[in-house]
């Protein structure tokens, strides 16, 4: 059995990614998870692929030995690996709760490394890992601290992973997306910390460019010219310089 596995698969970007897996491979199920069951069963009459719902909470380890022991049982080719579970909070880092900032690590990075390293043994030559990152990746981001630093982990895990798996024919790819308007920003945003956005791409945008990045083997999918040049940018410039000029963006 020849599948797909997505994570945060009930909304914005897995939810995009499970339509564009659906209409351009073809396997013998999807493996959607997401919390909210009701989203994932939506799935079910939008795909051509048959759809296995699995509403599982991926900031409890609980979830782990949940996948494990379903692996165990199917041992399907895990085709393609989607992590896109993720969170974020805007805000300053000593007034937010501990458990919310936890949480960030938990689903961004921890259920993000547990999936890679269990799904591995049901990989082969040809299959493929997306993870989720960031325009924050690149760079420390005051009023995102904890956000950017996580997705600093993912974007440095996905490529030393990605070297690892090389002799195994394995290709990991990590998108580095810039602002995009999805269900992620209702929860991240909940006061006026953050106030200047400088362009917005859609989540479909997004997996479109990753979906053909992936084709092309690419190590790193980055949507859109500006959010280019900025990368390329701010590899040059001293910490310091960009973390001044992001805090005058935002009247800081």
């Amino acid at each position: 059995m020849r599948i797909a596995v997505i994570t945060g698969a009930s909304s914005g970007m897995g939810r995009e990614f499970v339509n564009a897996i659906d209409r351009e491979y073809e396997l013998d199920e999807l493996w959607v998870i997401a919390r909210r069951a009701e989203r994932l069963e939506e799935l079910k009459e939008n795909c051509k692929t048959p759809v296995r719902a699995l509403s599982w909470d991926l900031t409890n380890p609980d979830s782990f030995g949940q996948y494990q022991k379903l692996l165990e049982e199917e041992k399907p080719e895990i085709r393609l690996l989607v992590n896109a579970a993720g969170y974020g909070l805007f805000g300053t880092f000593e007034e937010m709760e501990l458990n919310n900032q936890l949480g960030i690590i938990d689903l961004n990075d921890k259920a993000l490394t547990a999936f890679c390293l269990m799904s591995l043994p049901y990989m082969k030559n040809g299959d493929e890992i997306i993870n989720m990152g960031s325009n924050s990746s690149w760079q420390p981001v005051p009023y995102l601290a904890v956000y950017a630093a996580s997705k600093a982990y993912v974007l440095s895990f996905s490529r030393a992973l990605g070297r690892e798996l090389k002799n195994r024919g394995i290709h990991v790819m990590c998108v580095c997306p810039g602002w995009i308007k999805t269900e992620f920003m209702d929860r991240a945003v909940h006061d006026n910390t953050i106030s200047y956005y400088d362009r917005w791409y859609t989540a479909k945008e997004v997996i479109d460019q990753a979906m053909a990045d992936l084709k092309k083997k690419k190590k790193v999918s980055i949507l859109g010219a500006p959010v280019r040049r900025q990368v390329r940018l701010v590899k040059h410039l001293p910490t310091d310089l960009v973390m001044d000029t992001w805090c005058r963006q935002q009247g800081k």
